[in-house]
């Protein structure tokens, strides 16, 4: 049986909304829905968050996730990326508990209209394929560069993003494209050690619907899922 690290990543400071990861939101802060999603998958895992806030760590402990260590304040920062903070997480879990993971899953934390079944999903696009070394959630994207999507050129003048043979003139003709929705990140373990990026030549992605992608990260986002939760909206599709 594969051994799997669930890491959350949530840290104290958050400019867009004050103290996000512990707002509530569906009855349960965002760091208990973290967690409760992670616990409700169906592999047995050992799921760890990683925050460098004293009351993030109180909270998760309640919902039922470890937290041995506080992040540190150099991977906890406005500018820090948080693929060294899982990577910290990996090393200190696996020297503490003297063991080797086979996968780490991380599991965001403002991504709260997301189902235990969008984790095995994703973790599915990894283990079944032989080649794949990690894999990440998307949605459709709202806008598409062969369509909709603009760029300026060194003169101020617009043309789209990428562009085909013939243009595209109504959106359903254009080719299907993705945007990241950060709720779920499925790594082989020996490729997250060794890597600096969320993407290689054996990336798999994992489709969610847009209902379930919504990632807070303004006062409106979280009004959006706020209303979801109230109106009880069917989220399955």
């Amino acid at each position: 049986m594969a051994e799997i690290l669930c890491t959350i990543c949530a840290r104290g400071g958050s400019k867009g909304v004050p103290n996000k990861n512990l707002r509530e939101v569906g009855g349960k802060p965002l760091i208990g829905h973290a967690v409760s999603d992670a616990l409700s998958w169906e592999r047995e895992t050992d799921v760890v968050v990683s925050t460098d806030d004293e009351t993030i760590a109180s909270v998760a402990e309640e919902f039922g996730a470890a937290v041995p260590f506080m992040r540190p304040s150099e991977l906890a920062s406005d500018e820090a990326a948080k693929l060294p903070a899982i990577q910290h997480a990996v090393e200190y879990i696996e020297t503490e508990r003297g063991k080797t993971y086979d996968y780490v899953v991380d599991i965001d934390a403002t991504t709260p209209l997301r189902q235990p079944s969008d984790i095995e999903d994703c973790f599915e696009a990894v283990v079944t394929d032989e080649e794949a070394t990690n894999a990440y959630t998307v949605c459709e994207a709202d806008k598409n560069p062969y369509f909709n999507m603009v760029e300026l050129d060194e003169d101020g003048y617009a043309s789209l993003s990428k562009s085909l043979d013939d243009e595209v003139v109504r959106r359903q003709d254009a080719p299907v494209v993705y945007e990241m929705n950060a709720a779920v990140y499925v790594y082989e373990r020996d490729f997250l050690m060794k890597t600096d990026s969320t993407h290689s030549n054996y990336t798999k992605i994992s489709v969610m619907p847009p209902k379930r992608s919504v990632d807070i990260d303004t006062k409106l986002d979280l009004q959006f899922v706020e209303f979801m939760f109230e109106q009880g909206e069917d989220v399955d599709d």
